[in-house]
């Protein structure tokens, strides 16, 4: 059975990722979003009154609902292409992509919140 998977190729499988994440930005609302709360709270981080190790930390932690959301934005897709009509596990499925999503993003709000406690001397 020939699966389908192009041979393995450094430079190729760079531009598959690159096309992905044009293809999501360009066709995923919530994903939109997500690179938002990403360049906005950056601005953020970088610019607190805090060591560059806490602005790292903050900066870092803001990756994690992004990967989410292009995970759920995966599982989507593919149940998409499972079936277009309603079931169940489909709808379970892709709740369960929503809920890692929020999750993600309740450990980021965490992060930031211990790393300024932790920076502004509050603990």
């Amino acid at each position: 059975m020939k699966l389908n998977k192009p041979k393995y190729s450094l430079f190729k499988n760079g531009m598959y990722a690159l096309e992905g994440f044009v293809d999501i930005t360009k066709n995923e609302s919530s994903f939109k979003l997500q690179l938002l709360g990403f360049f906005v709270f950056s601005i953020v981080a970088w610019n607190l009154p805090i060591s560059f190790g806490y602005a790292s930390i903050l900066f870092l932690s803001l990756f994690i609902p992004v990967m989410a959301e292009v995970i759920n934005s995966s599982i989507e897709r593919t149940v998409d292409l499972v079936t277009t009509e309603y079931h169940i596990l489909a709808k379970k499925a892709k709740d369960a992509g929503a809920t890692f999503v929020l999750l993600s993003i309740i450990v980021t709000a965490l992060i930031w919140g211990s790393t300024l406690l932790v920076a502004f001397e509050v603990v």
